[in-house]
């Protein structure tokens, strides 16, 4: 143990795995010389070559890879001395790493992350965002110490605790002139009449659109949208320009944010989604874990799901 530097072994980890110098800067908020040398001074400290360079991309040698695989159990087990001593310490400090989706991060996560930073400014809290799967899976490996994922989904080394609901709805342009398709009246609608409508979704591949398909699937036909798209306020955007309907989680129509409004109307038959928080079944839970966990779910219980007025 006497020499290792973690920050290099950090740096070495981050330009294999993004396959470049620069991306591993950006990730650790460091210049790409500052990168490059803490690579350099394992390597001198190893008295191997780690990274060489094929064409444009940063690759590991066969001395690299072997290191790489070591990286992840160590960092394990300094995770795991930090927890152990982590109930010890006064005050709520530690690091605190999140997995969420996009959507969450975006419209629910970040009043609670600020009001849980300002009464704890000691506390290091990191957000990662992807698909339920993707998140599980990194909570489920101890890369990640909690989870806010959409269920259903079963894990027998996680604990699932269900936070809140979050109805779908359906969004227009707030002008019924500009609605593509003609007036859009009041009151819930139905999937024939959004079938008819030029439709804006979430890409394929995310809980979203899967919810979404199999509600406009009740047709008993196959229902095409005109356009598919990986961010929920280009969506937005699009949808409020008059160029088509889509339906998204009620949490992301939120007043204010989208430079051409929509208006929202219900889903009839209603369908929405379940949020809820994982964590592995032996993770030690610090204080400063227990004060996000408890966060994100009086948050949630406190959440207006309620649908925004058009």
């Amino acid at each position: 143990m006497r020499g290792f530097n973690l920050d290099q072994l950090q740096a070495f980890a981050d330009v294999v795995d993004l396959g470049s110098f620069s991306a591993a800067a950006e990730r650790c908020n460091l210049s790409q010389p500052a990168i490059s040398q803490q690579v350099k001074l394992l390597e001198q400290r190893l008295g191997v070559k780690l990274i060489e360079r094929i064409g444009k991309r940063a690759m590991p040698t066969a001395a690299g890879n072997a290191l790489r695989a070591q990286i992840g159990p160590i960092d394990q087990a300094i995770r795991g001395a930090l927890d152990a001593v982590a109930p010890f310490g006064s005050g709520v400090q530690g690091q605190v790493r999140i997995g969420c989706g996009a959507t969450a991060c975006i419209y629910f996560l970040p009043a609670v992350l600020a009001g849980i930073r300002q009464k704890y400014p000691d506390l290091e809290i990191s957000v990662k965002t992807g698909n339920t799967a993707d998140m599980a899976r990194l909570v489920e490996t101890n890369d990640l110490d909690i989870g806010f994922v959409t269920l259903p989904f079963a894990s027998r080394a996680l604990e699932i605790t269900p936070v809140m609901k979050d109805p779908f709805v359906a969004i227009f342009a707030a002008n019924p002139e500009t609605a593509s398709g003609g007036d859009i009246s009041d009151g819930p609608i139905s999937p024939s009449e959004m079938a008819e409508l030029p439709l804006v979704l979430f890409e394929q591949g995310s809980n979203t659109r899967t919810l979404a398909d199999d509600w406009l699937r009740k047709t008993g036909r196959s229902v095409r949208p005109v356009m598919e798209l990986g961010s929920v306020e280009a969506i937005k955007e699009l949808v409020g320009a008059g160029l088509g309907a889509s339906i998204l989680p009620s949490m992301a129509i939120v007043a204010g944010r989208s430079h051409l409004p929509v208006q929202a109307r219900a889903l009839d038959p209603a369908m929405g989604r379940d949020l809820a928080i994982v964590m592995r079944r032996d993770k030690t839970l610090t204080q400063g874990l227990r004060v996000v966990r408890d966060g994100i779910i009086a948050a949630g219980q406190k959440a207006d799901v309620a649908l925004p007025a058009s």
